[in-house]
């Protein structure tokens, strides 16, 4: 079943269920898909790894405004983003730990040969395409970074 699939089928519950807070989040990501779809010279359908990347980013979207909503004391709006992260977060797989982040990052090092700081940028490129949708982007080069140093 493909996201597009899923996430419709949730909309159908969630309409149910009256659950508007979870249709908002719902209706945007299907909005995100739809675009995605449609977007000049797109064939249509999503590959998972699309999927994914759009995922990925709503759910930062939504965390980074909850961040500046807490910091600007609008906690109405704060929650609102903090329950559509939660539902997006549904669709993503789980996230990484940061001992399993730690080995894969050790792992590419050692495959891609790395050795110094200047090699981050070759060591970032192999392990943004492997652990996208596991790990967050800035945890995978604060990592990164910490391990050349060392």
């Amino acid at each position: 079943m493909s996201l597009k699939q899923k996430i419709e089928s949730e909309i159908k519950s969630a309409m149910i269920a009256k659950d508007k807070s979870r249709l908002t989040a719902l209706r945007a990501v299907k909005s995100l898909i739809l675009l995605e779809e449609t977007k000049g010279g797109a064939k249509g359908d999503l590959s998972a790894e699309d999927e994914m990347k759009l995922l990925t980013k709503a759910a930062k979207q939504r965390k980074d405004s909850a961040d500046i909503y807490e910091q600007q004391g609008r906690f109405d709006l704060h929650e609102v983003e903090i329950a559509e992260l939660k539902v997006i977060q549904e669709f993503l797989p789980a996230a990484m730990s940061d001992e399993e982040l730690t080995q894969a990052v050790k792992d590419i090092i050692v495959q891609t040969g790395a050795s110094s700081p200047k090699d981050m940028g070759k060591v970032m490129g192999v392990a943004s395409k492997q652990l996208a949708g596991k790990a967050d982007g800035k945890a995978i080069a604060d990592k990164v970074k910490s391990l050349l140093n060392s």
